[in-house]
């Protein structure tokens, strides 16, 4: 069990205004240890490969059967250069190279942070690894719209697209059509 799982759950904790701070936190009545929950982090990449991108189809839940970009949980010690090279790897057992951070998105809903990067295969070789059914590289044209796995997996492939012939770019944020706004069912890009 994690320690925010434990702690929330001890009775000893309870909400309150901690001195020096703006927001109510689980602190212990007993000690007074603070036990601070944050987001967690998701890196991951949009994997090009000459005009096609590189997807994985989930063995995992949530959304197994469904696909995705190869990502995961940062871990404690790692950059997020190398813990997407490692997702990367986990995923699809693909070595890739970094073009640049392509987008930050913020799910607060479910306490999340993804970074997300323009990547290159560095070989032609790719298998499914652990967490994937299948990976296989797509056109624009084919990629399975109907079976993405997550709202910010099409908001990657929109930055990708967007962002394709550019050297350099800025990263993206959240669509302006708000937290959700893309639909899951057709391109959001013609």
């Amino acid at each position: 069990m994690n320690k925010t799982n434990q702690f929330s759950k001890n009775p000893n904790f309870t909400k309150r205004d901690v001195d020096g701070d703006s927001l109510k936190r689980s602190q212990c009545g007993h000690c007074g240890f603070i036990d601070y929950q944050n987001p967690k982090v998701v890196i991951g990449s949009a994997v090009r490969h000459g005009e096609k991108i590189l997807m994985c189809k989930r063995a995992i839940e949530p959304r197994a059967g469904f696909w995705t970009l190869p990502a995961g949980y940062m871990e404690l010690g790692e950059t997020l250069e190398d813990g997407a090279k490692r997702e990367a790897w986990e995923e699809a057992c693909i070595e890739i190279e970094h073009d640049g951070v392509l987008g930050v998105f913020s799910l607060p809903h479910i306490s999340q942070v993804q970074v997300m990067f323009r990547s290159k295969l560095k070989t032609e070789r790719f298998a499914a690894g652990p967490e994937s059914l299948e990976v296989a590289l797509f056109s624009w044209q084919n990629i399975p719209w109907k079976e993405l796995a997550f709202p910010s997996v099409v908001w990657t492939l929109a930055a990708l697209r967007q962002t394709w012939n550019a050297e350099n770019f800025a990263p993206m944020g959240n669509p302006p059509e708000g937290r959700f706004g893309f639909p899951l069912t057709k391109p959001p890009i013609d």
